[in-house]
């Protein structure tokens, strides 16, 4: 009986803390039911060598690019026609926290976020006269009635047109930063290089009213600026060039590029930092620097980002105008910043990847941590609870990666083999539960995928390494 109740009393703490785990996993939302388990995720792998046999002949698959072959390898996006792409979950998670990352930058300069809806009436496309200028690049449509209606690649018209209704607008309600982030449509000719070059596609565009001259160009200097830290915080290397106001129009315009070889936009720049334009923009005379005299250097990029100077190119045909401190009537100043959201993911994955494995800026990596417990059968199969109650905890401990952490349940699979799975899907962070696993006290192997380094940690180290993680 006296050893019945020790055995009952040595129960009591290891239940308690099984039953604290429960409560706290239920209350996270995780647990045996509630942990993301990798079995379950829909995201179709093709991971295996040569995996990507096939899908080029897909719809959609006209043009092979590093970022489109693993992003489709990866069951991220996947073919649905000629320049149309189901984004799958895992995308989505990406997209969402680069929108979030934007919607931040664009609060801190006085950025109102609305939206618009993707038909737009010729009629306002006539007013402008872009409505010839666009030529075939335009998805065109009539309704029922024989009413003609365009899918929108920009919306400066319907802007515009919507802030011309404001007929009491006042001086002191500018400056006006109006923004959306939606799925624009442009009818290319020749899609290619996946999400890169693309007939639907999702952009953040900026449209601003001013009421001068000099406050409008104040405002351009601050949403680059914005545009400026975005491409900093995701830790690419970026060029802000001079480049052709094309089809939107204005006065100033310049372009955010990331240097590919993939990239389609031919750049010249000076190797000092002086001077860095379009090559649209130059004469083929021009070969140095207009400011230190160097060479200038060519390259090439990948646009993901563009910013316009209007005037009162679109105010002055819908007439939207303000009231001014002397209560008279005047055009607004504009402006217009597109930032390419799904080309800037695809971008990101072009220029950080290798050949056969994804990179992500860590911000924006659809999920910062993968488990990976020991093979079932294994010696180290008792660690698998191990894992299982560091995930729990880490959950715990840092709130913010409870729903960015997958578990590798795949136990049929060796931990070379999933592995190898997450180092091409570019998770920055994995755990495994290898050999030492049945050290007292446990310790696990850390890898950091963006950095190549392997560490091995306790439960507390890995805590305290991933509490340091930035997530959107």
């Amino acid at each position: 009986m006296e050893a019945l109740l020790r055995r009952r009393r040595g129960l009591v703490p290891a239940l308690s803390a099984a039953a604290g785990r429960l409560r706290r996993a239920r209350r996270l939302g995780h647990g045996a039911a509630g942990r993301l388990l990798v079995s379950r995720l829909f995201q179709p792998l093709s991971l295996q060598e040569g995996g990507e046999a096939g899908w080029e002949a897909r719809p959609g698959g006209e043009a092979a690019c590093r970022s489109q072959k693993l992003m489709v390898q990866g069951g991220l996006i996947c073919p649905a026609g000629p320049g149309c792409y189901h984004y799958l979950p895992s995308a989505v998670r990406a997209m969402e926290k680069l929108v979030g990352l934007i919607d931040r930058e664009m609060r801190a300069v006085g950025g109102q976020k609305l939206s618009m809806p993707s038909l737009s009436p010729a009629e306002l496309w006539r007013a402008s006269g872009r409505w010839d200028q666009m030529g075939r690049e335009l998805f065109r449509l009539a309704d029922r009635h024989g009413k003609d209606y365009c899918l929108g690649p920009t919306h400066e018209e319907a802007v515009t047109d919507l802030v011309a209704t404001q007929t009491n607008l006042s001086y002191r309600q500018l400056p006006l930063r109006l923004y959306q982030v939606t799925r624009k449509f442009r009818d290319e000719p020749k899609p290619r290089f996946g999400l890169l070059r693309s007939r639907e596609f999702y952009m953040k565009d900026m449209y601003t009213f001013d009421a001068s001259e000099e406050a409008a160009r104040r405002t351009y200097s601050l949403v680059c600026d914005a545009y400026r830290r975005v491409f900093e915080a995701l830790g690419l290397r970026f060029v802000q060039v001079q480049a052709d106001t094309g089809s939107i129009g204005g006065t100033v315009s310049h372009e955010f590029q990331l240097p590919a070889d993939i990239g389609e936009d031919r750049l010249v720049l000076c190797p000092t930092g002086h001077f860095a334009a379009n090559v649209e923009m130059i004469s083929a005379e021009q070969t140095t620097c207009p400011t230190c005299g160097e060479p200038l250097t060519p390259t090439r990029g990948i646009e993901v980002g563009h910013t316009f100077y209007l005037g009162t190119k679109y105010s002055s045909v819908f007439n939207a105008t303000f009231y001014s401190a002397e209560n008279k009537l005047q055009l607004a100043e504009m402006g217009c910043y597109g930032l390419g959201v799904t080309r800037i993911l695809a971008a990101a994955v072009e220029v950080l990847s290798t050949e056969d494995s994804i990179r992500w800026p860590s911000l924006i990596a659809p999920y910062q941590v993968c488990f990976i417990p020991p093979k079932k059968g294994s010696k180290e199969e008792k660690g698998a609870v191990l894992m299982e109650h560091l995930y729990d905890d880490l959950a715990e401990a840092v709130p913010q990666l409870a729903g960015d952490s997958v578990l590798d349940d795949r136990t049929q699979l060796t931990i070379g083999k999933r592995l190898k799975d997450a180092n091409k899907l570019g998770y920055p962070y994995v755990i495994i539960a290898g050999k030492r696993v049945c050290d007292d006290p446990p310790v696990f192997e850390v890898w950091s995928q963006n950095t190549g380094e392997v560490m091995f940690l306790t439960r507390e180290g890995v805590i305290e390494l991933l509490s340091k993680v930035r997530v959107p």
